[in-house]
């Protein structure tokens, strides 16, 4: 028993006395750490200082500067440990780093994806912060461009995350990627309006909405002969390209130009027409009803007799005043 409590007393006092010999490499190695922590945040700024002439870019350098201190603290951390245990080599380092890089790499595939896809992203800058943007079905204005994803704040107030590596793979409209945009809407005329005059009447109409702009100059298209009407597209660019400045100038320029063709100057605006044929009102067999075939077989007696609309509401005008009186 004795000499368990010896040996055991032995054990500590070995480890004291290891710890003690250690404890020099152990301060050494917390200074360079700390030294290496300082060294990071220095980074840090000087990368966010750097990257200040670049427009919107307070995401890119508040996401490269943390990237470059992480890189220094790592390095750091690999010196220290290297200072505190001298049997450890710095190749012994580099194959833990690389085995644990696979394995966080398997296990955190999506989000090293949408990592480096944010990094590429706030790099190129194919869109930048209060640019508004289409992708897919989602519409709005960019609010944040993070390394995971990105956010926008749609037109009736939502927020939408969208992963960053989605957005890199796929394509995205930015409204606002110029100073000017070009919006179109198609006007319908009847097929007995003078088309050179129409065309006149409506550039008039949008050259008086103060939105539009001069240079490029707005244009009319014959677009289309359609079925009751004849197409004719407007087009017309604004300043700046924003969504309430397209739906102020859409609605300006509609009701322009509907007060010049309809209310000023009588030209007409077809409505959607469409003809009806009954079953006794087809062309070759009208009102023949042994030849019928739509509703009634033919050769069928007694075969009744064609009748119009106004016809048959007279009729039936008449038997619900029948009844009425019966009643």
């Amino acid at each position: 028993m004795n000499g368990e409590i010896s040996a055991l007393v032995a054990r500590v006092q070995k480890m004291v006395n290891d710890f003690i010999l250690l404890l020099p490499n152990i301060v050494l190695g917390l200074v360079v750490f700390t030294t290496f922590v300082i060294l990071g945040r220095s980074i840090k700024r000087v990368v966010r200082r750097l990257t200040r002439h670049r427009r919107y870019a307070r995401n890119l350098g508040m996401v490269l500067g943390r990237l470059a201190q992480g890189v220094t603290v790592l390095l750091g951390l690999f010196i220290s440990l290297s200072v505190v245990f001298p049997s450890l080599r710095a190749s012994d380092l580099v194959q833990l780093l690389g085995i644990s890089g696979v394995a966080i790499g398997f296990a955190f595939r999506d989000i090293l994806q949408n990592f480096l896809a944010g990094i590429l992203i706030l790099l190129t800058e194919p869109f930048q912060i209060n640019d508004q943007i289409v992708f897919k079905n989602f519409e709005g204005t960019v609010e944040n461009i993070e390394t995971r994803a990105t956010t926008i704040k749609t037109y009736d107030g939502r927020r939408i995350v969208i992963p960053n590596s989605e957005l890199f793979t796929n394509s995205v409209t930015v409204n606002t990627a110029f100073d000017s945009r070009r919006l179109e809407y198609d006007v319908a005329i009847g097929y007995g309006d003078d088309l050179k005059w129409t065309k006149q009447l409506m550039l008039e109409a949008i050259h008086g909405v103060e939105l539009v702009l001069k240079d490029p100059p707005p244009d009319v298209l014959v677009m289309e002969l359609a079925e009751n009407s004849v197409n004719i597209r407007a087009r017309w660019w604004i300043k700046p390209p924003r969504r309430y400045d397209a739906l102020d100038s859409r609605d300006q320029v509609i009701s322009a130009i509907k007060q010049k063709l309809y209310v000023e100057n009588g030209i007409d605006l077809p409505y959607p027409t469409r003809q009806i044929l009954f079953h006794d009102q087809t062309e070759e067999t009208d009102g023949d009803r042994s030849r019928q075939r739509e509703g009634w077989p033919a050769g069928k007696n007694p075969v009744p007799q064609p009748r119009s609309i106004s016809q048959s509401l007279q009729q039936l005008a008449e038997l619900q005043d029948r009844n009425g009186k019966k009643l």
